[in-house]
């Protein structure tokens, strides 16, 4: 038995010796074999028991080991997905674009807007016409009287209120400006007009909104049609789940949502769309831990900003507070009850219950909302039978506008102080100096005028292109700006971009810089043919327009009809040193080259560059660069920046008043005479005429009352036009400035300048004389030689002619 192996045993025979114990148990070798069927069961199981222990032991073990590494893994997770909520949350939660307005709308007694304007203006801004002024954003219009109910706005300076107005227009201004109860106003705002982001093609929009700005009413039915609970859960609701399962089915469609608030803000914010338990499962855990971490006036305001409820093109609409300019053309304080139910409806299914694409749906969906509210008792039962019975009351158009040339300056302006990353996130607001007005007017009128010089000369449509600069004198801030005939292409910006060659526009500099030398308006110039060899041995020859010399014109008359013979002799006489120093001075920045030739406007420059150019001489010599920003605001630090005016005063006021006297002659009786026929002759005007070889440019720039305008007119091509400056860009600037109807300020002069009047040749002469024309002298210029009427002038070094001389002189 050693080996292991039983042997079967040997029968042997029984022996008398051999008595049986029946008690006594059997050795090994006498052991009866045992067959299976005769093997004993307990055996069996007792053998089997103690590996069945173990193995569950092991299996126990193992699931233990599992849900460690689980537990450890969710920790983890958790963790995880705490330190992603903390760092938004706690971070910059939204991604802002700066957002861009115009100016405001002043409203006084005597304010130049007529009720047609104004009427313009309130469609502009999103007001709607109704019997009477009942909301705000609402405005009613009886003959020449308009009354309006303001919807208020935050500035840069200070809080505009909402207000109803009752304003009365009399020939082209406001005449009255009054409350309704007859009380008078002495000054009111109307909201800005909103321009767009400063960088568009942003993928979202918001306008951020604090809690305690959000009206009470909104706040309570938001609450009781997405989160009756939400004020007792802690990010998540179970109860809410079944009572919406309820609520749906009693409605026949989806009225309310099972997840809380702070789950549909934990979706927009952090989590994908896609319908998985994953997902689901993210957003419960992330709930949780929201409403743990954060106050439930926190979560509120940020869903109230967050979420969706609209699209426009490629950007979405986040937020009320966008949404009620998106949707009403409003701010959000100023919507009433049907507006608040129709936003709240909509975050169900922006765009199933989209009120332009799809009004009966937005409506049936809106009543249902007003129907929630009435039960759970947010508004009472006239409210809601009202509201009920108001239609949608939606904006045709987006409450935006699109003036892209504008925006173009605005951004470049931006740029030299602010970063593009700042002006993308950090919700900045942008106070312009747009005049909508002004803009809508010149965006009117530079395509019919360019579509009338076409038509009229036989030019292709569409052939001419135009940039126009309006500005005021006094402060150089650019109201209205465009970039090309069609404003709402956005492209080539010509008003900042072109470069074209200025003709005579840069002739001013020359004159001013005689002037600055002791010439005088009465100083007579030589127009005789001149020829200048440049450095380089090239021979320049200048010729007047009209190819024929002037003789001696005065200096006033030379500029009047921009004779260019007597202007590049005037230069060269005055040195070109000092003729570029006055240019450099007047407000131009780009180099030139020292060449005789850029006296006459051979050298390319901006429109805008341009204008600056004539904003030094309309504001008295005071520099103050061109601006189209007010104010930078931050929506927690406040005002970060404001614009304010800069005035640097480069010339003497009584040589840019002599200068403004010969600009006033050009408007009167040189090239820009054709102005007397086009606005009123009581107007004071000052302006030049520019053209450029085979008259590829057309420009005009000038100023009159608080306005100042210059237009540009030609070919994108640079091919010859059939138009001067005088046929051309002055109609354009007429039409705009009788559009503009500027303030006629009377015209004072400074304490130095003195008048006299003159003959042809320069001469002092008596007042009654028929060639005697008055014109201003710095005190102590005025001419010292003097002749009778009809005669030359007097030599004052010669002594009075004898009788004999003047009688035997008769026939010489």
């Amino acid at each position: 038995m050693q080996s292991g192996l039983i042997m079967p045993a040997m029968p042997k025979k029984p022996t008398s010796n051999s008595t049986p114990r029946t008690r006594s148990r059997p050795s090994p070798s006498k052991r009866p074999k045992r067959t299976s069927a005769s093997k004993p069961r307990q055996s069996t199981r007792q053998r089997s028991k103690k590996p069945s222990t173990s193995r569950w032991a092991r299996v126990r073990w193992r699931l233990f080991q599992v849900g460690l590494v689980l537990s450890a893994l969710v920790v983890v997770w958790m963790i995880y997905l705490n330190a992603v909520l903390r760092d938004r949350f706690e971070g910059q939660r939204f991604a802002v674009a700066a957002r861009v307005y115009s100016e405001a709308q002043e409203l006084y007694v005597g304010a130049p807007i007529s009720a047609d304007q104004m009427q313009q203006l309130l469609e502009t801004l999103g007001y709607r016409l109704g019997p009477t002024a009942s909301h705000p954003g609402r405005y009613s219009r009886n003959g020449q009287t308009l009354a309006v109910y303001s919807r208020g706005f935050e500035f840069w300076d200070r809080q505009e209120p909402a207000q109803r107005l009752v304003m009365d227009f009399n020939q082209g201004s406001l005449s009255q400006l009054r409350q309704v109860n007859g009380d008078p106003v002495l000054h009111a705002r109307l909201d800005p007009l909103y321009l767009g982001q400063v960088y568009p093609g942003s993928k979202e929009e918001r306008v951020l909104m604090p809690l305690d700005a959000v009206p009470s009413e909104l706040i309570a039915g938001l609450l009781a049609v997405e989160d009756r609970e939400f004020y007792q859960h802690w990010g998540v609701s179970i109860s809410g789940v079944a009572r919406a399962l309820v609520a749906n089915v009693r409605a026949g469609g989806v009225s309310q949502g099972g997840s809380t608030l702070t789950q549909q803000l934990v979706k927009n914010l952090y989590l994908t769309p896609d319908r998985s338990l994953w997902r689901k499962a993210n957003e419960a855990l992330m709930a949780v831990l929201m409403e743990w971490h954060y106050s439930k006036e926190d979560i509120l305001e940020t869903y109230i900003n967050e979420v969706y409820i609209g699209q426009q093109g490629q950007m979405a609409v986040h937020g009320f507070g966008l949404g009620a300019q998106f949707f009403f053309g409003a701010p959000l304080q100023s919507l009433g009850t049907h507006q608040h139910a129709l936003l709240v409806g909509l975050i169900r299914g922006p765009s199933f219950y989209n009120p332009r694409r799809n009004p009966e749906r937005a409506l049936a969906r809106r009543n249902l909302v007003l129907d929630i509210w009435l039960d759970q008792g947010v508004i009472d039962a006239q409210t809601h039978q009202a509201a009920r019975q108001q239609p949608l009351d939606v904006s045709r158009v987006p409450g935006q506008a699109n003036h892209h040339a504008f925006m173009d300056m605005v951004r470049r302006q931006l740029a030299t102080g602010y970063r593009r990353e700042d002006l993308l996130a950090e919700g900045l607001s942008i106070f312009t100096t747009l005049d909508p007005i002004a803009q809508a007017e010149v965006e009117r009128l530079a395509p019919q005028r360019l579509q009338q010089l076409e038509q009229g000369y036989g030019l292709e449509a569409n052939a001419l292109e135009t940039a126009v600069v309006v500005s005021r004198p006094t402060t150089g801030d650019v109201i209205a700006l465009i970039g090309g005939r069609n404003p709402d292409v956005v492209g080539f910006n010509r008003a900042l971009d072109a470069r074209r060659p200025v003709g005579s526009m840069l002739k001013p500099a020359v004159f001013l810089a005689a002037l600055e030398a002791g010439y005088t308006l009465a100083t007579p110039i030589n127009d005789d043919t001149v020829s200048v060899v440049g450095a380089d041995g090239q021979l320049w020859q200048p010729r007047n327009f009209d190819r024929v010399s002037h003789g001696s014109p005065l200096l006033i008359d030379a500029l009047a009809n921009s004779y260019n013979q007597a202007t590049a002799r005037l230069g060269m006489e005055v040195g070109l040193p000092e003729v570029f120093g006055v240019i450099e001075r007047l407000g131009v920045n780009s180099r030139l080259p020292a060449v005789p030739s850029v006296m006459l406007g051979a050298h390319g420059l901006p429109p805008l560059e341009m204008a600056q150019f004539y904003q030094t001489l309309a504001n008295n010599g005071f520099y103050s660069p061109m601006n189209a920003i007010r104010a930078v605001t931050h929506p927690s630090q406040g005002v970060l920046q404001r614009y304010e005016m800069r005035a640097e005063q480069r010339f003497d006021p009584e040589l840019i008043y002599l200068l403004n006297d010969a600009l006033h002659e050009v408007t009167l009786s040189g090239t820009g005479r054709r102005l007397q026929a086009l606005l009123p002759r009581d107007w004071w005007m000052a302006g030049k005429t520019g053209t450029t070889d085979d008259n590829r440019d057309s420009w005009f720039a000038g100023h009159s009352g608080d306005r100042q305008v210059l237009v540009w007119i030609g070919r994108d091509n640079n091919a010859p036009t059939p138009l001067t400056g005088s046929s051309g860009a002055l109609p354009l600037w007429a039409d705009i400035m009788a559009a503009l109807r500027p303030v006629q300020d009377r015209r004072t002069h400074p304490a130095r300048i003195a008048f006299a009047t003159v003959n042809s040749q320069g001469a002092g002469v008596a007042e009654a004389c028929a060639e005697a024309r008055l014109l201003p002298f710095v005190s102590g210029t005025e001419p010292t030689q003097h002749s009778r009427c009809n005669a030359a002038p007097d030599d004052p070094e010669e002594a009075p002619a004898s009788f004999w001389e003047r009688l035997f002189s008769r026939g010489s």
